[in-house]
């Protein structure tokens, strides 16, 4: 490893350390992406109910740090707060003043873990009997002419 030089330890001195993946913490309220478990937007965060996924983590990982978006409005947030404190999960509200994150909550270890597919999908299975109960006639009709 190089000894740091003057003008090193003077631009750390005056700017601070050096982070590592600055732009990938501030997308990923201050963790970075080999080290998530699973990841909301803000708009999933303010949706009424939690998801299982996230519930499911919580419950089996104990070692596993939970980021909330301090720019979502705290209402939104307490859900995944009482979450975090019935399951002994450690959480932490990031605030960026100078980046708004599209993600509402990161799940995260203080490992790598190298996942794939870290967002839970909105996307929610529609149930046989609401794809059954699409109306009929003019509606239906109206509907398949404007269809692109």
């Amino acid at each position: 490893m190089n000894k740091p030089n003057v003008d090193d330890i003077l631009q750390q001195g005056i700017h601070g350390a050096k982070e590592i993946k600055p732009e990938e913490r501030k997308k990923f309220l201050g963790t970075i992406r080999e080290r998530v478990e699973f990841a909301l937007t803000q708009s999933q965060v303010r949706e009424n109910k939690v998801y299982q996924e996230i519930q499911d983590i919580c419950k089996k990982h104990n070692g596993v740090h939970m980021y909330l978006n301090g720019h979502v409005d705290y209402r939104f947030l307490s859900k995944y707060v009482k979450l975090a404190g019935a399951n002994n999960i450690e959480y932490t509200i990031v605030t960026n003043k100078d980046h708004n994150s599209d993600l509402g909550l990161v799940l995260a270890f203080d490992h790598a873990i190298d996942k794939d597919d870290i967002f839970v999908s909105k996307v929610r299975p529609v149930l046989p009997q609401q794809k059954s109960t699409e109306k009929k006639g003019l509606f239906s009709l109206f509907k398949k002419t404007f269809k692109k």
